[in-house]
């Protein structure tokens, strides 16, 4: 049998033969109970075995599971992400309830808790509208690339997204990745402030802040996609809803929470008292003049600005107080209703834009409509640099690019998911080469699994063209996914983890620990004698592997090709050791030559060199290999 395997894998291609297993494992499956039960009828007996429910029929039970989102890591443009504008609003939303579209959800679905920032508790999610979800995450300020800090906001909200979706939840999400107006404006009207940064920034390269911001944007989007986050249903562009902030600024002043001075627009948080109470602030918490000089023409040095009016040279609008731009907070407020109402599930961001922000946010989006509404208001924590927040404003950041240029994005992705998204992370190249080392692992396990499977067939029918013909005469109704109870039950495990795990405000490192039963299961099954001579040996690793591959896609983990990324982890890694992989090759041809010289000793530092640098060897029966792992020097700080 091992020289056909060895046979058969020379003869296809190794994408093409993964390609094949992932679209039809389950036939697969099927042909080897197939073959089992005909041989135990000539034997003259029948073994009956435990029926597993796979994890699809349970969250899907009325449909087929969807085709997992295909992670492109070498894109030269980016997707539909932010290829588009927003379409332009042809009806304006009052105050109601959010009338986003949705799917009716399955009675087997788990009930949710989310951490609400507003009550300081985890509570029972209920979507407001029955089996529909409305969530609105609030976007970058794009004056340079985006830092890991970023990613993992929208890794987060994405995961929800994932999660929810899963269980036949299906929302209407919004990034609003296009901020034009925060270019100009920040928080209490410190125009001056973040104004300089983008003069700065516009100067050095030559550009007006309009044509800066979008191509930040842009940037933003790539990154985005690299880190396999679903694009989001609507991208509301600030200056494509100029109509609805006026309108919501008017609302405003007519309702007496506003003020005009000079042809600038502020909100007067003294009208509001319930203003800082998603904070947990009082107004006079709110120090005036830290940040910059107190505007003598504010009621009250916490007032911030609806409306600015315009400066020399840069970009405005027309309005009913003259020419300006809105200010930073009126435009989350506006797109959000615009889209969803002014009532509707999820708000969501980091924990830095809790104050002042959202709690902006909320005194505006009441002061224009008394019926507004958010459920649940949804915050991850600060990405750490020595204990210490990441900001652009600090300097301490790595930007997503200068990441995985050396470590791969899925890496990055399992790294910032291996903290709980309300904890902060602390930034590490130790957790990194960690998190690659794991990925690496549960790739590499998954795919020998779908090769052993893939080739046991291909072996007993010849050709691949048999092999498909055999499976499309065979319906899958003919016998059940059946696995020896061993398996079910870590199997069955497994699934309880993850739903009990994400459904308790999205317990991501309980479920990625989780993973760790099947993923050695699948590993004896492979490697031990043991396994490799258990009863339905075959069944137990599609099972397995099956089990792995219904959760990857939820968490956002699932790639086109497990082939493609374990093969851009080794160069990731190649190029952290400052190696190629030629040279790899060479020492480990030095290596061989000295152990048959029983140079032990040399051979043993060669093995430790490059150990040192992140490469493992692994001698087997065909020869020595290597892998990636996690360097010894890093290794002590585990």
């Amino acid at each position: 049998m091992e020289g056909c395997l060895k046979l058969e894998l020379k003869k296809y291609d190794i994408r093409l033969l993964e390609n094949f297993l992932m679209t039809n494992w389950e036939r697969l499956l099927q042909l080897q109970l197939v073959r089992a039960k005909r041989k135990a009828a000539k034997m003259g007996s029948v073994s009956l075995l435990k029926c597993y429910r796979p994890f699809f029929s349970t969250l899907f039970p009325s449909s087929a599971p969807p085709r997992p989102h295909a992670a492109i890591f070498r894109t030269k443009k980016p997707p539909s992400f932010c290829a588009a504008s927003s379409p332009p609003l042809t009806a304006e939303k009052d105050c109601r309830k959010s009338d986003a579209a949705g799917l009716t959800l399955t009675n087997s679905a788990p009930e949710v808790w989310l951490h609400n920032t507003m009550s300081k508790t985890k509570q029972l999610f209920e979507p407001k509208v029955k089996s529909k979800v409305g969530m609105y995450v609030c976007g970058v300020t794009a004056y340079d690339l985006s830092h890991i800090g970023h990613a993992r906001v929208y890794i987060n909200f994405d995961l929800l997204y994932r999660f929810l979706s899963s269980l036949r939840t299906r929302l209407s999400h919004s990034y609003p990745l296009f901020r034009f107006g925060t270019n100009w404006l920040s928080p209490l009207g410190n125009w001056a402030d973040t104004s300089s940064i983008w003069d700065l920034k516009a100067k050095e390269l030559g550009e007006d802040p309009i044509s800066l911001s979008k191509r930040y944007c842009e940037e933003f989007c790539r990154d985005m996609v690299t880190l396999n986050c679903l694009p989001p249903s609507v991208e509301p562009k600030v200056s494509e809803h100029m109509p609805q902030i006026i309108d919501m600024i008017e609302k405003i002043l007519n309702n007496g929470y506003a003020y005009i001075v000079d042809g600038d627009v502020y909100f007067n948080v003294e009208k509001f008292p319930e203003y800082g109470k998603l904070s947990s602030r009082d107004l006079e918490d709110n120090r005036a003049g830290e940040r910059v000089a107190v505007d003598s023409r504010k009621k009250n040095p916490a007032d911030f600005a609806l409306w600015k009016s315009a400066k020399p040279g840069e970009p405005f609008w027309e309005s009913p107080w003259g020419s300006g731009r809105p200010g930073w907070h009126i435009e989350c407020s506006a797109m959000s209703a615009a889209y969803l109402g002014y009532s509707f599930d999820i708000h969501g961001g980091g924990i830095d834009l809790v104050f002042p922000h959202h709690e902006n946010e909320i005194a505006q989006s009441c002061a224009a409509c008394k019926k507004s509404d958010i459920s649940v208001w949804m915050h991850n924590g600060f990405v750490t640099v020595d204990s210490v927040k990441m900001s652009k404003s600090l300097g301490n950041f790595f930007t997503i690019r200068q990441v995985i240029d050396i470590y791969h994005p899925l890496a990055l992705r399992y790294f910032l998911m291996s903290a709980h998204y309300r904890s902060p992370v602390n930034y590490s190249n130790v957790q990194l080469e960690s998190a690659s080392d794991r990925i690496f692992y549960i790739y590499e396990v998954l795919l020998s699994s779908g090769i052993t499977l893939f080739l046991r067939a291909l072996c007993c029918l010849s050709t691949l063209h048999e092999c498909e013909s055999f499976l499309n005469q065979h319906d899958q109704t003919i016998l059940k996914d059946s696995i020896p109870p061993d398996t079910s039950n870590i199997i069955d495990k497994f699934h309880g983890v993850f739903l009990t795990s994400m459904s308790d405000d999205l317990h991501t490192p309980v479920v990625l620990a989780g993973m760790s039963d099947p993923l050695k299961s699948i590993n004896d099954l492979l490697h031990t004698r043991k396994g490799k001579k258990q009863q339905f040996r075959l069944e137990s690793l599609a099972a397995l592997e099956k089990s792995i591959r219904d959760v990857l896609p939820v968490l956002g983990l699932m790639p086109a090709s497990y082939s493609e990324v374990l093969l851009q982890l080794k160069e990731k890694a190649l190029k952290r050791a400052n190696l190629t992989e030629d040279q790899v090759l060479q020492k480990i041809e030095e290596r061989a030559a000295a152990r048959i010289e029983r140079e032990y000793a040399k051979s043993d530092a060669i093995r430790n060199d490059l150990a040192v640098l992140g490469i493992t060897l692994m001698d087997g029966p065909n020869g020595t290999t290597w892998r990636p792992t996690i360097p010894l020097p890093l290794q002590e700080l585990l």
